[in-house]
């Protein structure tokens, strides 16, 4: 995983002050971990996509779009609404994310076999087009490609959905796929670790794009804890510490080709809604851990 070394040596460099005993307990707790936030947002960069037609206040001559799917996206480093701002709540800090324009905020650095963890909550406003459409965000993971294939604002990627009542969907966006252990209710496929495995995304014998989450695990009112864990082909999603969704040989389609897909970016989502992130860390890992392989049903 990129730049883990000396970004590691850095955190476990940092003074901690207490007792011996609590010191050890903290150094052990926080042993490998990355910070992704600070102040300056130094670790991101943001890709704006084409605002919708109701937005106001933006420069004169902006292109709008009825849909905010076509249309000419602001593009990088252009975010004139200030839709991504860091803040400070209690001492930490607290991205922001106003949701009024559709866009993605992406890593600079690309990441492999990982554990990902950081606290969502919602904020009050919603935006057009999703005035009456529960509130919606995403971790996007396995990022590759240019800005822009999905909608004019996300990458090629694997989503964890951050959408009221649908933590841990799985959303496979611009020709990326995947197999995962689901069973079909009504029009729906929802991962089960019981049911047969099954092909999602842009690949042969695809059931589509979409997998539910088991359960839904989300905190109404309160801090969310998201975690991915990846290792390899793989990737297992929770919500609170509960797996909720496990997906294997996830693939890209280039041209005509499959590819193992593996590594990428990170995005999150600004998609309609008011909300806030917190306390978002990565570290290397190379393997799952035991209680997470069994909930996702991958050992017996």
């Amino acid at each position: 995983m990129k730049a883990l070394g000396s970004l590691a040596t850095v955190l476990l460099g940092f003074v901690l002050v207490g007792a011996p005993g609590q010191v050890q307990a903290a150094k052990a707790a926080n042993a490998g971990w990355i910070d992704l936030f600070d102040p300056q947002l130094s670790k991101w960069e943001i890709w704006m996509g084409v605002p919708h037609e109701t937005v106001e206040g933006l420069p004169p001559g902006t292109p709008t779009s009825a849909d905010i799917r076509t249309g000419t996206p602001l593009g990088l480093g252009n975010d004139p609404k200030q839709v991504f701002t860091m803040t400070e709540q209690q001492g930490e800090p607290v991205l922001y994310v106003t949701g009024e324009i559709y866009a993605g905020l992406t890593t600079l650095d690309e990441f492999e076999n990982y554990h990902i963890r950081l606290e969502s909550k919602w904020g009050e406003k919603v935006w057009e087009p999703r005035l009456t459409r529960p509130r919606d965000s995403g971790l996007l993971i396995h990022c590759t490609g240019p800005h822009g294939a999905f909608w004019n604002v996300w990458m090629a990627c694997v989503e964890y959905q951050i959408q009221e009542n649908d933590f841990g969907d799985l959303y496979l966006l611009a020709g990326t796929s995947a197999r995962v252990s689901s069973a079909k209710k009504g029009d729906l496929w929802t991962f089960n670790p019981e049911a047969p495995v099954e092909a999602f995304g842009d690949r042969p014998g695809n059931n589509g794009l979409v997998v539910r989450r088991s359960i839904n695990h989300e905190r109404r009112g309160d801090w969310n804890v998201v975690e991915v864990y990846s290792v390899g082909d793989s990737a297992i999603f929770l919500v609170n510490g509960r797996v909720v969704n496990a997906i294997s040989e996830i693939q890209i389609k280039r041209g005509e080709e499959l590819h193992k897909l593996s590594r990428g970016k990170l995005q999150l989502q600004s998609e309609g809604a008011e909300v806030s992130f917190r306390r978002m860390q990565i570290r290397s890992i190379t393997a799952y851990p035991a209680d997470v392989l069994r909930q996702a049903g991958w050992s017996r």
